[in-house]
């Protein structure tokens, strides 16, 4: 308690405070002067991905194309420091489990591969072949291929998600897992249904172009800074930005650009809402039906489009002009006022985007809210013309293009049937295990091998308590990873790290160096080439990694591993040949930038079984009569899980959560002062936090309440901290995405709960 320290921070975004964190990471990292000159080719035509968020690139590059966040995550997969066999000697399993994410995280670059011995708690040197080895007699061992579940991470390349998949297919089995169940799940099950496909609408050249800006559920100042310079551009030039977001997020309100120098000079920046509301938790689905009852009431509707390229129309015109204005001003947190003032804005409008993050895909109704967010931009013609669109925000950097690669438990027919027919054998065609499915099976002893493709399996994921259980009852797990996580602490009976290759780093593969490529937020595919000496000469690239797995657990199979894995090009020929719209890869990817995926929806073609876009709608009191009331006289808060400004999902940085004046401890609780004062609580007294389900409660111990701009009633904390008072059966609608940005709460003095 005594280290956390609270401060007001009045500064812009950016300036000066963005460009010493970003010296400081350097610095911290023991790489100041070469990790200054590895981000130059950071986001560059020639030079490698930013390992951190999906935000695309822009045509006009300059040298600066990387942002603070952007910045740490190259310095901590750069760094200096190592996790070597020396270590793991000196330190058994159960110390580590002790230290918390952020001791683990700083502990440097795995350099070899490791194997844990239960007889002695330790991590031991194991070779590769026999890791290979070991972990294909696991997989053969099963009386089922549906007994093993394969995670991917969205830091994943395309062609290492390729080949995965590929494996996992040949072994039998549909159970693959991504990061995309955890987050834009609802967004790629919601979009297809409105529009065709779970994709954005737009390009990044859309922003130069859009008069109008909707932005709900989500924190460029945190989470993908180098929007902030695109949101610059625009307010500059007179757009109109429309901010949905219960917390009230610096980022959000002004911006200095540090490669601005006047701007740097002065320190006051760029104002970026012009309009700033701040909803209650979980109100979206009303603001945007309240969005469109005002454009069906009193704006001007595109009837032209709607009537050559639409249907369902009038199912929306019913559910909205027949809903209350009072309910959906109650339900949405903002009044009356506030609705005609967006609905004006929205209508006066010739061209609007609306963007959207796990802000709002992470509700019980996310499909829905989304769907009607699409029936918005429906309503103006805003989809298929420049300047409009929508826009999912996407977190990992290629977290879009490993579904786009066939990364998905519900792989649709006709990809099956394409790579039945390149590769020459029957891929498995029943629905695998998504995320929450996975967690039950392990529970279930359905599932006895847990192989992770990156990411933080153990702390990403909802329940945390349920899901260590059942990641330490798997026979194996296996994780292919950069640095130390709390998923290789709580481990199977058995357990192997596997170390891989950097974003940043040189890969080598018959002598030749390769590049990978990845898929922006809007459908921008590029090549990433390293460019730094890897940080242990017995690293392996993901590619190589299950090239040689698959050739070592699938002895009969005809499928040329080794070849693909020793020459990416080979694995973008067979893409070419399964993925639509990857036609001639090799040939297109290798031009400066890449290309761009044609999407349909961009020019107003609309792949749904009906043929047109859909209107979908539900009534305000479905998505509201079914929310669970607890039973229990304390005062209920609606708590959502966020991040600090020091980590990258799960990954932490540090301990600074700048632009909220939070810093040296990650457990709090951001609240209003007048609920903090009618609780009669302190600041500096610490409180349990219980989470409130179907299924019982769960609780948070000793957390510290900050005051903050945040609607009464509503609460925040950070992930994945707080993750333990997520249930595992609180999910999105037929997306089961975890309800992490809705958890109903009740607070008493710490040591109270019992």
């Amino acid at each position: 308690m005594s280290e956390l320290k609270i401060h007001h921070y009045k500064q812009p975004a950016g300036g000066w405070g963005a460009l010493r964190a970003s010296m400081q990471s350097l610095q911290h990292q023991g790489i100041l002067a070469e990790g200054t000159t590895l981000l130059l080719k950071s986001n560059q035509a020639e030079g490698f991905d930013c390992p951190g968020c999906a935000w695309p690139d822009p045509d006009a590059h300059s040298t600066f194309e990387f942002c603070e966040n952007g910045v740490k995550a190259v310095a901590a997969e750069a760094t200096s420091k190592r996790v070597t066999t020396d270590f793991f000697a000196q330190h058994t399993v159960s110390w580590l489990a002790e230290h918390d994410d952020y001791y683990l995280e700083e502990l440097g670059r795995l350099t070899e591969p490791m194997f844990y011995d239960a007889a002695t708690d330790h991590y031991v040197p194991i070779s590769w072949e026999a890791a290979f080895q070991r972990v294909a007699q696991h997989l053969q061992a099963l009386k089922s291929p549906h007994e093993a579940i394969f995670y991917t991470s969205g830091r994943t390349s395309n062609e290492a998600a390729f080949l995965y998949q590929l494996f996992a297919r040949e072994f039998g089995t549909n159970n693959m897992p991504d990061c995309s169940n955890m987050c834009h799940e609802p967004t790629s099950l919601g979009m297809p249904e409105s529009i065709g496909i779970g994709k954005g609408t737009v390009t990044l050249e859309d922003f130069d172009h859009a008069d109008t800006l909707l932005l709900f559920g989500h924190n460029p100042g945190t989470n993908h800074p180098r929007m902030l310079g695109t949101l610059r551009d625009a307010a500059k030039r007179g757009c109109r930005i429309l901010v949905f977001n219960p917390l009230r997020e610096r980022g959000l309100q002004r911006f200095v650009n540090p490669q601005d120098a006047r701007e740097m000079l002065i320190n006051h920046g760029t104002e970026i809402a012009t309009h700033y509301y701040q909803p209650r938790i979980g109100g979206d689905y009303a603001i945007a039906l309240g969005i469109a009852r005002y454009v069906l009431e009193q704006g001007t509707l595109d009837q032209d489009f709607i009537d050559t390229h639409t249907q369902g129309f009038e199912s929306l015109k019913e559910i909205a002009i027949n809903t209350p204005w009072a309910d959906i001003e109650v339900e949405s947190g903002l009044t009356h006022a506030e609705f005609m003032e967006i609905g004006k804005i929205y209508d006066e409008g010739k061209a609007g985007i609306i963007t959207w993050g796990m802000g709002i895909t992470q509700h019980k109704h996310a499909v829905a809210t989304i769907q009607m967010l699409v029936n918005v931009l429906l309503l103006k013609g805003n989809i298929g013309k420049e300047g409009a669109g929508a826009c999912p925000i996407r977190g990992h950097s290629n977290v879009q293009g490993d579904r786009t690669m066939g990364i998905w438990e519900r792989p649709a027919p006709d990809f099956l049937d394409r790579l039945a027919k390149e590769f020459d054998f029957e891929p498995p065609r029943e629905h695998g295990y998504d995320v929450i499915r996975s967690i039950t099976a392990l529970e279930e002893g359905c599932a006895k091998v847990f192989f992770g493709m990156g990411g933080n399996f153990a702390n990403a994921t909802p329940d945390t308590a349920r899901v260590h259980k059942a990641l330490r009852g798997c026979a194996l797990t296996v994780h292919v990873t950069t640095k130390l996580n709390r998923s290789h602490i709580v481990h199977g009976k058995e357990a192997i790290i596997l170390p891989c290759l950097g974003r940043t780093e040189i890969d080598i593969q018959n002598g030749q160096p390769q590049g990978v490529t990845v898929e922006d937020s809007m459908s921008m595919v590029h090549i990433s080439q390293g460019m730094r000496a890897p940080a242990s000469p017995h690293l392996k690239s993901e590619s190589a990694i299950i090239a040689e797995l698959a050739e070592a657990t699938l002895p009969q199979s005809k499928m040329p591993w080794r070849e693909m894995g020793a020459d990416y090009d080979r694995i973008r020929d067979r893409i070419s040949r399964v993925v639509p719209g990857f036609e001639d890869f090799n040939d297109r990817v290798h031009k400066p930038r890449g290309f761009h995926l044609d999407l349909p929806p961009r020019s107003r073609r609309w792949t749904t079984a009906s043929g047109k876009a859909n209107f979908i709608a539900q009534a305000l009191k479905a998505i509201t009569e079914d929310r669970f009331q607890p039973q229990t006289a304390a005062r209920i808060f609606n708590l959502m899980t966020i991040r600090s400004h020091d980590q990258y999902n799960t990954t932490i940085y540090g301990l600074e959560d700048r632009y909220r004046g939070v810093s040296g401890a990650r457990n709090v609780c951001f609240m209003h002062a007048a609920d903090m004062a009618e609780l009669g609580f302190q600041p500096d007294r610490p409180v349990d936090i219980t989470s409130h389900w179907r299924d019982g409660e769960r609780v948070a111990r000793n957390f510290v309440l900050v005051p903050y701009d945040i609607p009464r009633g509503c609460v925040a904390g950070y992930y994945p901290e707080l993750n333990v008072l997520v249930p595992l059966s609180s999910h999105a609608d037929r997306a089961n995405t975890p309800t992490s940005k809705s958890i109903q709460v009740t607070f008493a003095a710490a040591g109270q709960c019992d």
